[in-house]
């Protein structure tokens, strides 16, 4: 990792990364909601176009295909609250077309080498400037700012657009931030990851952090943390493995995302299965069955032979020795005492055990 420090291009490459690690996640949370997962792709293949007039006119290929995406991502947003058009079908109209414009134009350019164009498709952070350095940085500090400020509205309209203009909310106007938003990102990571795989770097984290997070700001926290290693280790394994960056990228974040869900699904399987049983017997507790009942938090324990018995499930768990100054009638016992196995809180103040229902 020294030495990845001690060269100038991967101080550049990794700054890159983890600019793109950090926006792509917190746009794409909100292109999750609205199982808009593929947008990202879409708009990558308008800024193509965007990036093909910028070298055929000399001028800078970021700006171009940023204008591109924008003016993209606004049309998009129109058609579909207009509703003149299927929603599909007006994103195929415009990405495929955008793609191909793409190709044509950067034909013409001198500089329209497939090398060139690789490196907008693929992505080629290890060429990135100390001033595309300076744009990602602004973009991304503006994307991040307005995601943050406008997180709640953004939520509400993608989690549901028909509540959100019924509590007044400005739907549209929100709806064409989320676009704008969707489009400088890709322009962001087009050089890190690449416009063809940088749908991934927005959607692979937050796939994972569902599998993990309890809220959306917990989810959004899991995306970002989920994106950081993959483009920051990414490009640091890339360097090493010799590698394309944005394909290493994709990689690990897909990884991440396979090791997330085993790891999840194992601790539910065995969380699942984890049941302390005190016995089994015929009798059944309750209200008539002669044993004191005792409050213990959310739910009421039996005291039988000196324990704490619960319900659950067609047996009795364990939930401690009973010390709470009730007496338990004699001749009432049906069983010997189960072992207990760890301290737990109560309303017990002896060692407890076990599950509640």
């Amino acid at each position: 990792m020294i030495d990845l420090l001690s060269v100038d291009f991967m101080q550049r490459a990794l700054i890159a990364a983890l600019l793109v690690g950090t926006v792509a996640p917190m746009v794409g949370i909100f292109l999750v909601q609205r199982r808009l997962s593929l947008i990202g792709d879409g708009m990558g293949h308008v800024a193509l176009a965007g990036v093909a007039i910028g070298l055929v006119s000399g001028t800078a290929p970021v700006l171009t295909a940023l204008v591109a995406a924008v003016i993209a991502a606004v049309v998009i947003e129109l058609l579909r609250a207009r509703g003149r058009t299927n929603g599909d079908v007006a994103l195929a109209v415009i990405f495929y077309g955008g793609i191909a414009g793409g190709v044509v134009i950067i034909s013409k350019s001198s500089s329209g080498t497939p090398a060139n164009l690789m490196k907008y498709l693929f992505g080629s952070i290890l060429t990135t400037q100390r001033t595309d350095l300076y744009v990602f940085a602004g973009l991304a500090l503006l994307i991040s700012l307005t995601t943050w400020a406008l997180r709640p509205r953004l939520f509400a309209v993608a989690n549901d657009e028909e509540y959100a203009r019924a509590v007044g909310l400005p739907v549209l106007p929100l709806n064409i931030v989320l676009a704008v938003l969707t489009a400088t990102t890709v322009v962001v990571a087009m050089r890190v990851v690449g416009l063809l795989l940088i749908s991934a770097l927005m959607i692979v984290p937050n796939a994972a952090s569902q599998l993990v997070a309890k809220s959306f700001s917990g989810g959004l926290r899991w995306a970002i943390a989920f994106g950081l290693v993959s483009s920051v280790g990414g490009v640091a394994l890339s360097y090493p493995l010799d590698t394309p960056s944005g394909g290493t990228i994709v990689l690990l974040a897909v990884a991440l995302f396979v090791v997330t869900a085993v790891v999840t699904g194992v601790m539910a399987r065995v969380g699942g299965r984890r049941h302390d049983v005190a016995e089994t017997h015929p009798h059944e507790h309750g209200a008539e069955c002669g044993h004191p009942a005792v409050t213990h938090g959310d739910h009421v324990d039996y005291v039988h032979d000196g324990h704490l018995h619960a319900a659950h499930e067609g047996h009795y768990d364990e939930h401690g020795v009973h010390h709470a100054g009730v007496p338990e009638p004699a001749g009432t016992t049906s069983g010997p005492p189960a072992a207990t196995s760890g301290p737990t809180t109560g309303p017990t103040s002896g060692p407890t055990t076990g599950a509640r229902p």
